[in-house]
């Protein structure tokens, strides 16, 4: 069946993949005749004939000024999509899950036939080619770039009162590590909106983006994951660090979540159920005594997934969590298993793996190092 599609391709994966190049407001892609088509604005068709990655670019004013000679006084976005459907003898489309309802029914009242895809409208950009994974890599090594600057950061700084880091005759703060990360994404034609550096308790919270001052002796959790502004590719990594001693039993969960990681890309390949990886990792956790519940009205232990697929999307498929769904050759997941303990702190460590037919090949380079002198 024919997909189409309407959307921006700045802000929705399929259609940056369906056109190539991106365009800030909502657009038509369509299939028809096994040519892919887009619909442009006037102020993007030029571009778009340059750069759009299809087989046929139209103007939208020529199809709006065709169905105003036929008498129409006003032209709803349904209307000129039908007319440009009919002119290619389309009538039967599959719509993306994403798609907006209300434009959907009316298409179908106005006859097209229109079905919803049960995942992904193309299923095809989660098996990664050589031209994606090479996207995927330079984006990684810009990743590791930033893992880089921010750790400098915290290891140029000095400990003042009650632990209290200092930088240039002021606290180090978590949003001023994360606005050194912002700038430095920004030089290299990056955006990283919202990197993760959280320490002590707020480590805690996987998704806590950190704030306030940074103290020495306590974990601290960066995860970075910045967008390429030039191919729209994403990548994604964590470290998590001490600025000063480790306490041993910092060291203890630092070390069990290495062991962890190890263990999960040791049984990634192709065909492995992403729940059989996350399971290993979880039971691995326990044998080791690290358990997982709710103390005190907060999840301690455990309690994200072992990955998530990474691409044109910061978190797509496949997941490998417990939620059952099979690894197939060209997935790229991120691998970052994590403890939190609200007496400890919490620990996580993220690469990214290729899944291939008899393993998997890492594609982020980073040390795994604890502690900062």
């Amino acid at each position: 069946m024919n997909r189409l599609h309407y959307a921006s391709s700045e802000h929705d994966a399929d259609m940056l993949f369906a056109a190539g190049f991106f365009v800030p407001d909502a657009f038509l892609y369509f299939e028809s005749r096994k040519q892919r088509h887009i619909v442009l604005s006037q102020l993007e068709y030029d571009r778009g004939v340059k750069q759009a990655c299809v087989d046929r670019v139209h103007n939208l004013s020529e199809i709006v000024d065709r169905l105003q000679k036929k008498g129409a006084t006003r032209v709803p976005t349904a209307n000129w999509i039908v007319e440009i459907l009919r002119r290619h003898h389309v009538r039967k489309v599959q719509l993306s899950p994403d798609f907006p309802v209300g434009l959907a029914d009316a298409l179908r009242k106005r006859g097209i036939r229109a079905d919803i895809a049960t995942k992904t409208l193309f299923p095809e950009r989660l098996r990664k080619n050589r031209d994606q994974l090479k996207h995927l890599r330079a984006a990684l090594r810009v990743t590791a770039g930033l893992l880089e600057v921010a750790i400098a950061v915290l290891r140029h700084s000095r400990v003042g009162k009650n632990r209290v880091l200092r930088l240039g005759g002021s606290s180090l703060t978590s949003e001023r590590v994360q606005s050194v990360i912002r700038m430095e994404a920004a030089k290299r034609g990056f955006e990283a909106s919202h990197p993760i550096v959280a320490g002590g308790r707020q480590a805690c919270d996987p998704h806590e983006r950190g704030h306030g001052p940074l103290r020495a002796n306590e974990l601290i959790i960066i995860d970075v994951f910045p967008r390429d502004l030039r191919t729209g590719y994403w990548g994604d990594m964590t470290r998590t660090v001490v600025k000063g001693r480790a306490s041993e039993a910092q060291r203890r969960l630092f070390e069990t979540v290495h062991q962890g990681q190890k263990l999960a890309f040791a049984r990634l390949k192709s065909g492995v159920d992403g729940c059989v990886v996350h399971e290993a990792v979880t039971a691995y956790f326990r044998s080791k005594g690290y358990e997982t519940g709710n103390k005190s009205g907060r999840h301690e232990g455990f309690f994200h997934g072992t990955g998530h697929g990474l691409g044109l999307d910061i978190h797509e498929e496949p997941r490998v969590s417990s939620i059952s769904q099979l690894l197939q050759t060209g997935n790229v997941v991120t691998v970052e298993p994590g403890l939190y303990y609200g007496n400890i702190g919490g620990v996580r460590i993220e690469d990214v793996a290729a899944i291939r037919r008899g393993g998997a090949d890492r594609l982020s380079h980073f040390p795994v190092r604890l502690e900062l002198p």
